[in-house]
């Protein structure tokens, strides 16, 4: 799979999304604590702006606080309107920009937080099972942007509209887009998931 174009083609779906929004769902609070719509898509946009040696000053400045860096990158992207803001996403959509070659990431990123955005509202996801499942491979293997890995260690996750399968343990099964989601630390999906393993892995999200 070509991980830059399923980057690019989740931003132009989200953005497709994102046209159709009134302000009320632009205010709506995501699952990313304190960020409503908007803020979320500024860190998008944020993250498709920043290069490998413009993030490594930012987060130096940050004092290698990640969620400082995060704020701040948001803040620089974040429009005087909703529609300034979907303009600047917009204007980053194809943008082939990242901190690092770890591609697929990146692309959890665009994942998860278009879902951030779409599970709140009762939007269906436009994730496809490839892009999901490069993923879930990616996450189940390494901590990175989240701590994955540790999540999901001493789990056998399985999907069951899909190839992915990792890990040996109690059982986790369900939609890989619901592996995913849990494995980047929400608990939003866990109601997809069944199996012995959902309990644990419950008790790790909390």
């Amino acid at each position: 799979m070509d991980a830059w174009e399923a980057i690019l083609r989740a931003r132009r779906e989200l953005a497709q999304d994102l046209a159709g929004f009134d302000e009320e769902q632009w205010r709506h609070p995501t699952l990313c604590g304190q960020w409503d719509v908007e803020h979320v898509v500024a860190h998008l946009t944020a993250a498709a702006s920043v290069g490998q040696w413009a993030w490594m000053r930012s987060i130096v400045l940050a004092g290698f606080r990640p969620a400082v860096h995060n704020e701040r990158r948001l803040r620089d992207h974040l429009g005087t309107t909703p529609k300034d803001t979907l303009d600047r996403f917009r204007a980053v959509i194809d943008s082939t920009v990242a901190p690092t070659k770890d591609l697929p990431a990146y692309l959890g990123e665009v994942i998860v937080h278009g879902e951030d955005i779409r599970h709140p509202l009762g939007l269906p996801s436009s994730s496809d099972t490839e892009a999901v499942t490069e993923v879930a491979e990616f996450y189940v293997s390494r901590n990175f942007t989240v701590n994955s890995k540790t999540t999901a260690a001493g789990l056998a996750m399985r999907a069951t509209d899909g190839p992915f399968r990792a890990g040996a343990g109690p059982e986790v099964a369900g939609p890989t887009l619901a592996l995913v989601m849990a494995m980047a630390g929400r608990r939003s999906h866990l109601d997809q998931l069944t199996g012995d393993g959902v309990p644990r892995l419950a008790e790790r999200l909390t």
